[in-house]
């Protein structure tokens, strides 16, 4: 996608060729940073501390991670797959990525794993921007007949899913980003998504820079917009979806998707085949939620009227803040799931037939 007219992905080799380039997002949107990654440890730190986020992104940025160790020290493989392993806990995508490096480097020579692995890595970004490519072609006609209809699709969506938390073109994002591209009159609520504030921040940042119309609203504000027919269709991504169907997403999905359910509204959930986990069956009993620091609930950063940028806190003193960050939404409230091989209901006999190789 694009930042003041040039193409970029998420993440990328730097020029010389071994070291790896993120954006910063903790900055966004008040200033565009990059950053440098030359190390393992500082792969892992991104991650950690959310200056790379999103489940997809996530498992590319730990994939050159084990790049950038096998380059100095490729006898630390288990060790390192570990440590990455370790630094979130909720995207299934993390896990899948790693994975995928342990199986092609195991078995090598010492001296041949650094190439190889440098090579997964750029096999796994290509394969996430292409699979979002598709997930939008397959989104885009749930946009274009809500447009025969109805002359202007109004979209809701929760959190960022778009390619800032991809490789490219992200994921709920996808669809809207084609629609808009193919000329319709498409606009999108987007949640503020609370309390890192993604939607606010990063979502509308991506739209704005797109040309695509958006509106930023309070979490809280989205079931009345439903409840007065302007929303026609959410779509939302995800860090993991179950084999039967239950979503894992941004703390307050499971909101949406129960306001939606009592207004007729179709809740869509926009997934890479990364982020399907066929080991866990119940999502509510068997996913782990992250818990981050109370920090993020009780201070906001934001852009004064004198242009610093200032954290502020926003809750009584010395009173204590949960932070769960996901909950899983149960596969009932779910219209159907928008894959890079086509829509599909959120059922276990429905996912074995999109994916029967992972059965």
């Amino acid at each position: 996608m694009k930042i003041d007219g040039l193409s970029y992905r998420s993440v990328w080799l730097d020029a010389d060729g071994w070291s790896v380039r993120i954006f910063d997002q903790t900055k966004l949107p008040w200033a565009v940073e990059q950053i440098r990654l030359t190390t393992w440890e500082e792969a892992a730190h991104a991650i950690r501390s959310m200056q790379v986020r999103g489940a997809p992104l996530i498992g590319a940025v730990a994939a050159y991670g084990v790049a950038l160790a096998m380059r100095t020290a490729p006898g630390t493989l288990d060790a390192v797959l570990e440590a990455l392993n370790e630094t979130r806990p909720t995207a299934i995508n993390l896990r899948w990525a790693l994975d995928r490096q342990r199986a092609r480097l195991h078995n090598l020579p010492a001296e041949l794993r650094a190439a190889a692995a440098y090579a997964e890595a750029l096999h796994i970004a290509d394969d996430d921007a292409e699979t979002c490519r598709r997930i939008g072609e397959n989104g885009l006609p749930l946009l274009q007949e809500i447009a025969a209809r109805k002359g202007r699709v109004n979209v809701l969506t929760h959190c960022n899913a778009g390619w800032l938390a991809t490789v490219d073109w992200g994921t709920a994002l996808a669809p809207i980003y084609m629609a808009h591209d193919a000329g319709l009159d498409v606009h999108v609520w987007v949640d503020e998504t609370r309390p890192r504030n993604q939607g606010a921040a990063l979502t509308a940042f991506e739209l704005g820079a797109h040309g695509v119309k958006h509106t930023v609203i309070a979490d809280n504000a989205g079931g009345h917009y439903m409840q007065h027919g302007q929303v026609d269709i959410v779509i939302v991504g995800t860090d993991r979806v179950t084999r039967t169907g239950d979503v894992a997403n941004k703390i307050g999905t499971y909101l949406k998707a129960l306001a939606a359910r009592d207004n007729g509204v179709p809740f869509w959930v926009a997934l890479p085949h990364s982020t399907l986990d066929m080991r866990v069956r119940d999502g509510v009993a068997e996913i782990p939620i992250e818990e981050r620091g109370g920090a993020e609930v009780t201070e906001m950063t934001g852009r004064t009227a004198d242009g610093r940028i200032e954290t502020v806190r926003v809750v009584a003193a010395g009173s204590p803040a949960a932070n769960p960050a996901f909950d899983v939404t149960p596969a009932r409230l779910v219209t159907g799931l928008i894959t890079e091989r086509g829509r599909t209901a959120a059922n276990e006999a429905a996912l074995l037939g999109m994916y029967p190789e992972k059965a």
